[in-house]
Parts: C-alpha cells; structure tokens; sequence
C-alpha cells in the first residue's frame, strides 16, 4: 500500500486549503481500514486532524471541527482535506495515513507535504 499527498504549498491567510490523498494497492472501502490526514508543525509534534472511515463516516479532533471537513472520491481511490479560513498557526507538513482498525495502528503513511500559510 502506497499513499501520497499533493497540494498548494504557499497559502496566503483565510485562503482554504484543500488537500488530496492518492491511495494505492487497496481500496478505501476495504474494511476495517480508517483514512487519517495528520499534522506537525515547524518544531512540533503530531497532530491528528481527522478520519475518513471505509463506510464513509468521519470524525474530526474538536478543536479543528468548525473549519475541517475530510470527503472522498471512491472512483478516484482518494480522500481529501479542506482547512478553511488557515492562518500561519496552520502550517505544518501535512501526512494522509491508513489506520487499521483491526490492531488499531497507521500502518500506511505518505511521506508528507509541507503547507505555508503566510501573508
């Protein structure tokens, strides 16, 4: 299984950032695998933003809810991430990973983009 991201590496400000996962060697419908985007910013640890799940459904860290949103495209084998209203605070390599839920591990991850929010 092979994972990669790709997205805007400079945003300005409030701007939206929109990212997407490429997974390949297994569908994102396979049970019981969970699609996970994380983050870690300049100097700091990991942050996990949220997930997709194989059935769909998806759950967000609270204090990231109000302005992440994590969808699909089945066809394509891809999930996505939009952060709205991003300020510098947000910038970060960005990573999509694989949870599986049967040990509960991100056993698959991309090797990450890195995302500037700056003016």
């Amino acid at each position: 299984v092979q994972l990669q991201e790709w997205g805007p590496g400079l945003l300005k400000p409030s701007q939206t950032l929109s990212l997407t996962c490429a997974v390949y060697g297994g569908s994102i419908t396979t049970s019981y695998y969970y699609w996970s985007w994380i983050r870690q910013p300049p100097g700091k640890g990991l942050e996990w933003m949220g997930v997709i799940g194989y059935e769909g459904s998806t759950y967000y860290t609270p204090s990231l809810k109000s302005h992440t949103s994590i969808s699909r495209d089945t066809s394509k084998n891809q999930f996505s991430l939009q952060l709205s209203s991003v300020t510098p605070e947000d910038t970060a390599v960005y990573y999509c990973a694989r949870g599986n839920g049967v040990v509960n591990v991100m056993d698959y991850w991309g090797k990450g983009t890195l995302v500037t929010v700056s003016s």
